[in-house]
């Protein structure tokens, strides 16, 4: 099973996908904004991130930019989970370094079906 780190400034969300996948044999670590998770991204190292976009201190898009500045997390797959809808976001998020893209409200089947197609 992956190891994920969840950001999201919401505590409901982080919760529930820690319980979801964890529920699936994942060990999931969460974190409230893009700083606290460059800070654990440094000293730690997961198969996958999943990010909120709008987040305060640090937001989505700046953390999966200053992930891909570190080696470890160069090649690891970066999920961006948002409200945002516009394609103009999508692609600024791809070209900063996401993998692919989830929108929320987001349920337990989505988030589990994001996961697999991403690390198996």
């Amino acid at each position: 099973m992956a190891s994920i780190l969840a950001v999201d400034d919401s505590e409901a969300i982080r919760t529930m996908m820690k319980v979801v996948l964890e529920s699936e044999g994942h060990t999931v670590f969460v974190k409230a904004d893009g700083r606290e998770a460059l800070d654990f991204a440094k000293t730690h190292t997961v198969d996958l991130v999943i990010t909120d976009l709008n987040m305060p201190v640090m937001g989505g898009m700046s953390l999966v930019s200053n992930l891909r500045r570190l080696d470890s997390y160069k090649a690891k797959p970066i999920l961006v989970i948002t409200t945002e809808t516009a394609d103009y976001k999508k692609q600024k998020a791809k070209g900063v370094g996401a993998t692919g893209w989830i929108a929320k409200p987001v349920d337990k089947e989505r988030l589990l079906m994001a996961v697999r197609k991403t690390v198996g």
